[in-house]
């Protein structure tokens, strides 16, 4: 385990933050476990899709000063459509909190964008995946599916 790692508590305040060029690197260093990297693209990916659509928000989730995570937002204000396209945790700091800290930031975030009424995101539906946490977090399926990730509503 990382310097890093040992010194972030569960107590840690949780930041979203934009990402700079010198904390870039510490973002695309972020990893999550092996055997969850078939539910969310890496974030070299996220980060170069983010900078080619108009409609991306994106920070680095911070525990503290130590970048945990990474969050991608659409926002699309003019339809309005709030989806969460992203969410990662690097492994060393699940299990803490900081990923429901993380997405409460994200939902006050989105509650003061123009006609916000709901949350959506979608999520691999197998074995480890997340979904226990976002149903945790209020958000319930929605019976639609997406190129075979099923899709989960939060209301506002």
């Amino acid at each position: 385990m990382t310097e890093a790692a040992i010194s972030v508590t569960r107590d840690a305040t949780v930041t979203l933050r934009e990402i700079t060029e010198e904390t870039v690197n510490a973002i695309l260093a972020l990893r999550v476990a092996k055997e969850q990297e078939n539910f969310v693209a890496n974030n070299a990916v996220s980060l170069a899709q983010a900078h080619f659509s108009k409609h991306a928000w994106f920070r680095a989730i911070y525990a503290d000063e130590t970048p945990v995570g990474f969050i991608l937002l659409f926002d699309n204000p003019a339809e309005p459509i709030y989806y969460l396209w992203r969410f990662m945790l690097d492994e060393r700091f699940q299990r803490m909190g900081f990923g429901g800290k993380a997405i409460s930031l994200l939902v006050d975030y989105v509650k003061t964008r123009p006609n916000a009424t709901e949350l959506l995101l979608s999520y691999v539906p197998k074995e480890g995946g997340p979904k226990g946490f976002y149903e945790s977090l209020g958000f319930g399926h929605t019976g639609k599916e997406h190129g075979g990730e099923l899709e989960m509503r939060l209301a506002l």
